[in-house]
């Protein structure tokens, strides 16, 4: 299973928010490349990075972040927040990102997003399936749709999607442990998929419960950067997994 950490860009910072609330910004670092370094230093080979300006203004907004994380380390990185249009897109890995993940856009243009996974593949692009009480939220999660997950992903799924990112919004940056049992719906319904967790990870036991119900990869941001779990921690997780 792959750990990737994550960092959130506001104005060019490394953030974490609170159930996507972005009144609870908490500023860790200046510099994300910094961050992203010590990542790589520990033997970590992958790295979810979010533009939560893009999300909340509808279009790229941080890719200059993007661009020098990726041009001074050999992290893969998929990006996404307010990717909307085929020129977001073209930014996104002009500057570096190895994959992009979509939400908002899979809702609210649907066919946009399958030119997408025709034109890039399913290796490069990755459905972000943000839920709350079991609904698809959007728009970096300040609006939620009537749409329920298990139709959500599996049109998707029918239509060739690859990689799901599913964030459970309630458990994100509470630090209470992942939503196995969701991850483990989603997993029974469509066992081809490879679902990243996202959300609620706290201790290194709730990165061994996502693996053992099969998630290909979890992401981990606040319980990184609040010491929860320290990198020499996910540097062992690796050499032993």
């Amino acid at each position: 299973m792959r750990l990737i950490p994550a960092i959130d860009i506001i104005e060019g910072k490394c953030v974490r928010l609170t159930k996507g609330d972005y009144s609870t910004k908490k500023i860790y670092s200046e510099d994300p490349l910094e961050i992203a370094m010590a990542f790589e230093d520990h033997g970590i080979e992958n790295l979810h990075l979010v533009d939560l300006d893009g999300a909340k203004a509808q279009k790229i907004i941080n890719y200059k972040v993007l661009e020098r994380i990726a041009t001074k380390t050999n992290l893969n990185i998929d990006f996404g927040g307010g990717l909307k249009t085929n020129e977001d897109l073209e930014i996104a890995f002009n500057s570096g990102a190895k994959q992009i993940t979509g939400g908002s856009i899979a809702v609210n243009n649907q066919d946009l997003f399958l030119e997408w996974l025709d034109k890039y593949g399913s290796n490069k692009i990755i459905l972000g399936a943000d839920v709350i009480k079991g609904k698809i939220a959007t728009s970096g999660w300040t609006e939620t749709s009537d749409i329920e997950i298990e139709n959500f992903i599996k049109n998707f799924s029918e239509e060739g999607i690859k990689y799901v990112i599913s964030t459970d919004i309630s458990k994100d940056g509470m630090l209470q442990g992942p939503s196995l049992q969701l991850y483990k719906q989603i997993l029974d319904i469509n066992p081809e998929l490879k679902v990243i967790a996202s959300g609620g990870v706290s201790q290194l036991s709730d990165l061994e419960n996502v693996m053992q119900i099969g998630c290909e990869a979890v992401i981990i941001g606040k319980a990184i950067y609040e010491n929860k779990i320290s990198l020499k921690d996910l540097e062992n997780f690796i050499l032993n997994n």
